[in-house]
């Protein structure tokens, strides 16, 4: 008896003819198609469930669910974190958009939001710190096709990312980028992060912050963002709308969410973001309605002359004709500077702005860029990769 080298049988020669012949046989027959189980797991008999028999059409995939964007991994969130709410509402969102997972990566840098791509049940690249807009540039510009999340933090997108964080908004590529704001350095431990307010003692600050905070919002429309959007972590119905309308955004779209860190910054925004307050101190944004808050809905957003103003519904014969209408989509964004900058704070009677503040077309990064490409393929060639590093001076070294 004979082996052949990798100490088979020498009789399955004589069965590859065989299966090839077969092969042949139906070829020749005319016959298109793959057999086997369209959900990869390999070939199976014709009367196995989900199989597709050769010739026929394949039936269409089942839709997603929710559990099918839970990857195995285990959560390791601290309990109680905000991050949790955020991940739930992410993939709750995802079957809805009708993208398959193969479509979808996911980015991070570092910290506790930065796990995220884990969680997913979709490619992801969990990268270094500040970074993650370089690499999903990377990404979405080389395959277009593709949905690209970048998960982020305030440490990670405003400190050492900050660079990364505007030239990715100001090219306006079709990135979806969420970032996690919970006023703190979670993973590190509880220092002071660029959104920490002003007089504030952490860790690193033991006698009060002094550094003035970045706002976020107004950063992202400062840097021409095309879609700014606002929620908060345990609004879980308002958090699923908002990143449902990014992801269906063309172009860079850009959602902060207040995001609790039970840890180390407890409570940070309960003042406003409290169940049993947030209808007197959280205006929600909506299209095309004037901008009306409170328990009551008694109490509304008006111009005077270059400045927002808190009035009364019906005293002195104002009424929701006389209040501010909330437009996403003017061109000009000094609007939703002016929103991205107004806030809740003790003694005041400004609300927290959440919702959509602005939503906008421009072409996208990556369109321009295919179409430089296809108008010099156009002009020039395809063009030669070898002819292109042997143009001009050459040297040889012997």
């Amino acid at each position: 008896m004979t082996t052949n080298g990798n100490g088979t049988n020498g009789n399955e020669h004589e069965k590859g003819e065989e299966l090839l012949a077969e092969g042949q046989a139906m070829l020749d027959a005319g016959v298109e198609g793959i057999t086997g189980n369209v959900s990869g797991s390999g070939p199976s008999p014709e009367s196995e469930p989900g199989s597709v028999v050769a010739g026929e059409v394949a039936p269409p995939p089942a839709k997603l669910t929710k559990a099918d964007f839970v990857s195995g991994q285990e959560v390791r969130w601290c309990p109680g974190c905000g991050d949790y709410a955020i991940l739930n509402n992410v993939q709750k969102v995802m079957p809805e958009l009708g993208i398959p997972r193969e479509k979808i990566v996911f980015v991070s840098g570092i910290g506790c939001s930065s796990r995220f791509p884990y969680y997913m049940n979709t490619y992801g690249f969990h990268s270094i710190h500040g970074r993650a807009p370089a690499v999903a540039t990377g990404i979405k510009a080389s395959n277009p096709d593709l949905s690209v999340w970048v998960i982020t933090g305030d440490g990670d997108a405003l400190s050492i990312g900050g660079n990364h964080f505007i030239h990715a908004i100001r090219r306006n590529l079709d990135l979806n980028y969420i970032l996690f704001n919970n006023r703190i350095y979670g993973l590190t431990k509880g220092q002071y992060s660029p959104t920490s307010e002003f007089g504030k003692n952490t860790k690193s600050t033991p006698m009060g912050v002094i550094d003035y905070p970045l706002n976020p919002l107004s950063v992202a429309i400062a840097s021409e963002a095309t879609f700014v959007a606002r929620s908060i972590d345990i609004d879980v119905k308002h958090l699923g709308t908002m990143v449902e309308a990014a992801a269906r955004h063309k172009g860079v779209s850009f959602v902060e969410v207040y995001q609790n860190c039970n840890i180390f910054n407890d409570h940070a925004f309960d003042h406003f973001a409290e169940r049993t307050v947030r209808s007197e101190r959280v205006l929600y944004l909506e299209h095309g309605k004037p901008m009306v808050f409170g328990k009551e809905r008694d109490k509304g957003i008006r111009m005077n002359g270059a400045h927002p103003e808190v009035v009364k519904l019906g005293e002195n014969g104002i009424t929701e004709d006389d209040l501010l209408v909330h437009d996403i989509y003017l061109a000009d964004p000094s609007v939703a500077f002016m929103l991205a900058r107004m806030e809740y704070r003790e003694g005041t009677d400004f609300p927290q702005p959440v919702g959509i503040f602005r939503a906008v077309e421009r072409a996208t990064y990556e369109d321009l860029m295919a179409g430089q490409i296809a108008a010099s393929i156009a002009k020039q060639g395809a063009g030669s990769l070898e002819k292109l590093i042997n143009s001009g001076d050459t040297w040889v070294v012997e």
